[in-house]
């Protein structure tokens, strides 16, 4: 059966193609800055991916979106040099596989705890021999044609949450677990799990020391370490080891960006 709709000389001259990985990114020494996108719309996904952000966060776990709003968001930042990430609702086939088909360039899975957790997110992420991913790429295979398999398992981010205590205390081991390619620390959960408010509790002894030892295991394991941040704190993170940082949300950008034309119009 074909899941190619236009040829592999089409697929490969088109927005998709051009697009830098976020490999790419980092092996040139930059950082990977993102945005996060909770409303379920595919206009304000173009928007933000068309703002100039390396990767977007289509976010279907704390998000407002459903799977078929998720594609089409996907779709949207097709169309830009922008990154497709989509955050899962959970560590479990279903949804993993068909934002991978649907054509996310990688997944960020929560609430992962263990090596085994790791190593089950690479078995669904990637085709044999690396995984067990089932073949069927419904809408990727259009998009790319025949290419897609061959280069699929060398293109899928694989990016683990470390947000919890039994994830911080087995950090260097899920790290190192082949085929994952980034740690993504979620500050609130992680602050919860410390005993601490959620949010950013720079400056608390227990949270500096997660931060430490999560892009300390990123980094001993040669891989990517993102974090949910803000423009804020971007400096401060970049400077702790971490390369894809998130600057803004599609609501709090929005929200800002409200408030602040309102106190302007109210001022005249």
């Amino acid at each position: 059966m074909s899941y190619s709709g236009s040829s592999d000389t089409e697929a490969k001259a088109g927005v998709v193609q051009s697009r830098p990985s976020l490999r790419t990114i980092w092996k040139q020494g930059r950082t990977a800055v993102g945005a996060w996108c909770g409303i379920p719309s595919t206009l304000s996904a173009e928007a933000l991916a068309r703002s100039g952000f390396d990767w977007l966060c289509i976010d279907m776990q704390h998000g407002c979106m459903d799977y078929s709003v998720g594609l089409e968001m996907i779709r949207a930042v097709d169309a830009t040099r922008c990154q497709a990430i989509v955050r899962v609702p959970w560590n479990e086939p279903s949804m993993i596989g068909r934002v991978l088909d649907a054509g996310a360039d990688g997944v960020i899975v929560p609430m992962i705890q263990s090596p085994a957790d790791a190593r089950a997110v690479v078995d669904l992420c990637f085709y044999p021999p690396s995984g067990r991913r089932s073949f069927g790429p419904m809408r990727v295979g259009l998009r790319e044609g025949g290419s897609y398999f061959r280069e699929a398992n060398s293109r899928t981010l694989v990016i683990l949450m470390i947000e919890t205590a039994d994830a911080l205390a087995n950090v260097e081991a899920i790290a190192a677990t082949p085929g994952v390619g980034a740690l993504f620390m979620g500050p609130y959960d992680m602050s919860v799990a410390l005993g601490l408010p959620p949010g950013d509790n720079d400056g608390h002894e227990a949270f500096d020391r997660a931060v430490a030892k999560i892009t300390a295991a990123a980094k001993g394991a040669g891989i990517g370490a993102a974090v949910l941040s803000s423009a804020s704190l971007f400096d401060r993170r970049a400077a702790q080891g971490f390369n894809m940082i998130s600057t803004t949300t599609d609501l709090a950008a929005l929200s800002l960006a409200a408030r602040n034309d309102l106190k302007v119009a109210r001022r005249t």
